[in-house]
């Protein structure tokens, strides 16, 4: 009968991993980034706009992150100048949250998960893979 709780509370866990609301007033937030950072919970990358328009770059950006697997806009457009997206992985869906904020003269990302204490380097490496693809179309 213990057996039988224990796998029932596993299931039950990994349904609300998979099924929880996600707030877009919680989520969607300011950056807040003033220097790259690698966290263990994310990133935080301060990207210049160089010569691109912060606008025009911001479009490229957005247009990379929705060919990313399992990734959706949770709130806003880049015509708004944020937009917060929600990545989940294969497996156990864990949801990633990511907040793209265009400033004056560049964009500000902030990458995060929702649970647990590290991402284990997932977050960072989805960004770097992203600002490599974008530096490559200049």
């Amino acid at each position: 009968m213990f057996f039988y709780l224990i796998v029932l509370l596993a299931i039950a866990g990994l349904a609300w991993i998979r099924l929880a609301p996600s707030d877009p007033a919680v989520w969607h937030v300011d950056p807040m980034v003033s220097t790259d950072q690698d966290l263990a919970t994310g990133v935080r990358r301060w990207i210049p706009s160089e010569e691109t328009p912060v606008a025009d770059r911001f479009d490229r950006l957005h247009t990379i992150i929705l060919q990313t697997p399992r990734t959706e806009v949770l709130a806003g457009t880049p015509g708004e100048g944020k937009v917060t997206y929600i990545t989940r992985s294969q497996w156990m869906g864990f949801p990633d949250y990511t907040t793209v904020l265009a400033a004056d003269d560049h964009l500000e990302l902030f990458a995060r998960l929702r649970f647990g204490q590290s991402d284990m380097g997932v977050n960072k490496a989805r960004v770097d893979r992203w600002l490599e693809e974008l530096a490559q179309d200049g």
